[in-house]
């Protein structure tokens, strides 16, 4: 895999690779919308709103794991000085964020009938909040620069500290009394949720993988582009 830290080769994966990830993406959403708005029961409780889990719950999976990778290729960049590895953070910033975005706007959706409000100061959402607000501090240090290694060099740090949110998000519902529901699904119990709502929520988060994989490569592929072009 070190290999691929050479922009000629990983531009060369990317372009032999982002056709199939488009494809397969395509290939689990079709039959997962089918089964999340037509096959699958509305909950007891919250009645037909609980379909939007199937685009919440993907959109928070990987708003985090989007996070998380960019503060990998951070401490990659910092420690191995991975040109690769920087462009994949700048290329992800955004994506991370619309992820982030979609999970906020969505999980307000669901939650106002059960809560009464859009919006409440629970532990699970202000720590989502903050989350978006680093992907929002990144990309501005990216700019606050006149010189570009500057912004960058300034962002890794950025994004290392932010890492510690990472934990905050997963285990806020473990760790204090919240608003939110726990995790309906874990490695050591059996799933919360029936099988016929687990199987488009696999399908769908499969689609979502899918087509973040996708804006990953070509989103990383045009910022090497770009840096080679201004250098």
């Amino acid at each position: 895999m070190w290999s691929y830290a050479n922009p000629g080769k990983f531009m060369r994966l990317a372009r032999n690779t982002a056709p199939f990830l488009l494809f397969a993406a395509i290939a689990f959403w079709l039959p997962g919308l089918i089964l999340a708005l037509w096959q699958s029961p509305a909950d007891y409780l919250q009645g037909e709103t609980v379909r939007i889990m199937y685009i919440h719950v993907p959109s928070a999976w990987l708003a985090l794991f989007c996070y998380a990778l960019m503060g990998g290729a951070a401490i990659s960049a910092l420690i191995f000085r991975h040109i690769v590895a920087d462009c994949i953070s700048i290329a992800l910033a955004p994506v991370g964020a619309g992820f982030t975005l979609l999970c906020l706007v969505s999980g307000s959706l669901w939650g106002h009938p059960t809560w009464g409000s859009f919006w409440e100061w629970d532990a699970r959402l202000t720590s989502v909040l903050v989350l978006f607000l680093f992907y929002l501090g990144y990309m501005l240090l990216l700019r606050a620069f006149d010189d570009v290694q500057r912004g960058i060099a300034a962002g890794r740090f950025l994004l290392i500290i932010g890492l510690i949110n990472l934990p905050i998000v997963k285990f806020s519902v473990d760790w204090w009394n919240t608003l939110h529901q726990p995790a309906s699904l874990s490695r050591f119990q059996l799933p919360a949720i029936h099988t016929d709502m687990l199987w488009p929520l696999f399908l769908m988060a499969g689609g979502f993988f899918c087509f973040f994989l996708w804006l990953l490569l070509i989103r990383s592929v045009t910022t090497i582009m770009e840096r080679q072009l201004s250098s």
